[in-house]
């Protein structure tokens, strides 16, 4: 009895040791089988690289409307969001004053006409007794000379006549005084009339209003915006490019534009004009990007982001852009061949927003490509046994 439970103790002992041996065989073979990698081979496809810049919506033309003359806002006839015509009434000052000022140059005007109208009838009776005193004139100077009438008498005439053309003269001059004085109080009712336009404050383009800066009863001076108004028909977005990716960018390439208001929507546009200038600090150009068609409802400074096109290329080799790495300042990827890695530089050429990237040069038609998240593949290295997987 004794014996067979010593036997079977050991039995127990001995399996348990077998469990042991194949759970260490187990952990062996974990810890040193080849790592398991995804793999892929090159494919033709269409490439189509893109320029990212941060920016925000802006008018190409913005424009405050404001007064000419200080004075008190007494009607508002738009508001913030409104759209308007050239031309269109959107805010009356208080013309109580102006208003009188233009009546009474007005009646200084009426009343210089009637007094020229005057003078020109006086003109004309004055020359008419000029032609009597000259014919009265001459008819007694024939007599004098001819002793019917006495020459005191005909020098009598002659002093009228003298009188007479005097008496012309006169009414000539006063008729010139009278016509500059009617033109300066012409001058006077346009400058009044002006006056009184200027507490209308109009549009002036086709535009939106943006902001009401003034309300009803503020008092106005000139230069002092009244409204903000925006023309629709140029909206772009004011984005900042990194110097180092402008390669490429140039008016007239097309782009895709995202609000932040819109997740998930983007907008055509297209490049229309490019800075001049970059920014000293970061580094940055301005690039102009329209949005074609224009932006129906947008709002001035909202933030963008805007995805310009660099390059299109058809049919090239590409791979998954995650399978490129930089080593020793070289672009490359890991080549698995026998079941080891190796490191291969390549060249690189148009590198896709879907995640694809062009391989111009170092790759054969076949290669097996290793492919893993970054935190494994920056682990990788040359000989390093592993199992491919597809």
């Amino acid at each position: 009895m004794a014996l067979l439970n010593a036997l079977a103790g050991r039995k127990i002992q001995l399996l348990w040791l077998l469990i042991l041996l194949a759970g260490c065989s187990a952990l062996m073979m974990a810890l040193f089988a080849p790592t398991r990698v995804k793999v892929v081979t090159m494919t033709k496809r269409d490439i189509t690289s893109y320029v990212y810049g941060n920016g925000t919506v802006e008018a190409k033309v913005v424009v405050g409307v404001s007064s000419k003359i200080t004075g008190r806002i007494s009607e508002l006839y738009a508001d913030q969001g409104d759209r308007v015509k050239r031309g269109q009434l959107l805010a009356k000052l208080e013309n109580d004053d102006v208003s009188r000022q233009e009546q009474q140059s007005e009646a200084l005007l009426s009343r210089s006409a009637a007094t020229l109208n005057v003078e020109q009838a006086t003109l004309q009776k004055a020359k008419v007794n000029l032609v009597l005193a000259e014919k009265n004139a001459q008819r007694f100077r024939a007599l004098a000379d001819k002793n019917l009438v006495a020459k005191l008498e005909a020098e009598e005439y002659e002093t009228a006549c003298l009188v007479a053309r005097e008496e012309v003269a006169r009414c000539q001059a006063s008729l010139a005084a009278l016509l500059m004085e009617q033109q300066a109080n012409r001058a006077g009712v346009g400058f009044a009339r002006s006056r009184v336009a200027d507490t209308f404050i109009s549009a002036p383009m086709d535009g939106i209003i943006i902001t009401r800066d003034l309300e009803m009863g503020s008092t106005v001076t000139p230069g002092m915006s009244v409204f903000t108004l925006a023309d629709p028909r140029i909206i772009w977005v004011k984005t900042n490019v990194d110097e180092s990716l402008l390669k490429g960018v140039n008016v007239g390439k097309s782009a895709r534009i995202t609000l932040r208001s819109a997740p998930g929507d983007s907008f055509p546009g297209q490049v229309v004009r490019l800075g001049r200038q970059s920014d000293r600090v970061t580094e940055e150009l301005e690039v102009d990007v329209v949005f074609t068609p224009s932006l129906k409802n947008f709002r001035l400074g909202e933030q963008s982001d805007v995805y310009i096109t660099s390059g299109v290329k058809k049919g090239v080799t590409a791979l998954p852009s995650a399978t490129l790495v930089t080593r020793e300042e070289k672009r490359g990827l890991w080549i698995i061949s026998d079941g080891r890695l190796s490191f291969r530089a390549v060249t690189v050429g148009l590198e896709g927003r879907d995640d694809f990237a062009e391989i111009v040069t170092g790759l054969a038609a076949g290669d097996q490509v290793a492919v893993a998240p970054p935190a494994e593949m920056a682990k990788f290295r040359d000989g390093m046994r592993v199992r491919a997987v597809r």
